[in-house]
């Protein structure tokens, strides 16, 4: 299967954009959904999001429709909630589905790679990935992100040398 570099996302503005620009950093990708009763996680995305950022860490939010119907905004919806409820920084995407025959490449390529028996449950599900493109861990809608086990992994994904 492909690498998480090879993979193409859709910005909000309808625009391509390459996984590959994100080579060298640390990220978190999650599954977001506005009327989730996860969606307060927004706040902490935000906050660890504000704590690395400068350290070459970055929050992917792709909203998903898939789960209970959570998410049934538009992407300009979707962007207004949540720079005005969480003051949202970091980059939300457009719109995916993360499960199903439709399912976007990224996150058959994060399935593929984490549990190839089992899928995504539920919004907010968090994938830490390592600078060179790596899952490090994976996490259900729970485990808040400001979470000791991915802040650590984040921490020690931070501290790997950086190869671009």
């Amino acid at each position: 299967m492909s690498t998480l570099y090879t993979i193409d996302v859709k910005r909000a503005d309808g625009t391509e954009k390459s996984l590959a620009e994100y080579k060298g950093d640390v990220l978190l990708i999650v599954n977001v959904a506005s009327e989730c009763g996860y969606t307060p996680q927004y706040e902490q995305l935000e906050e660890i999001y504000q704590q690395y950022h400068k350290r070459g860490f970055h929050v992917l939010g792709f909203p998903s429709n898939d789960f209970g119907g959570q998410e049934p905004g538009s992407i300009d919806q979707i962007q207004n909630f949540c720079q005005s409820n969480y003051g949202v920084s970091f980059e939300v995407f457009d719109k995916v589905h993360a499960k199903g025959g439709n399912k976007h490449p990224l996150y058959e390529w994060l399935i593929d790679k984490t549990d190839p028996d089992g899928g995504i449950d539920w919004n907010f599900e968090k994938f830490v990935i390592s600078r060179d493109g790596e899952i490090l861990g994976s996490f259900k809608s729970d485990v808040k992100p400001d979470d000791p086990q991915i802040t650590g992994m984040i921490e020690a994904g931070l501290e790997q040398p950086v190869n671009k």
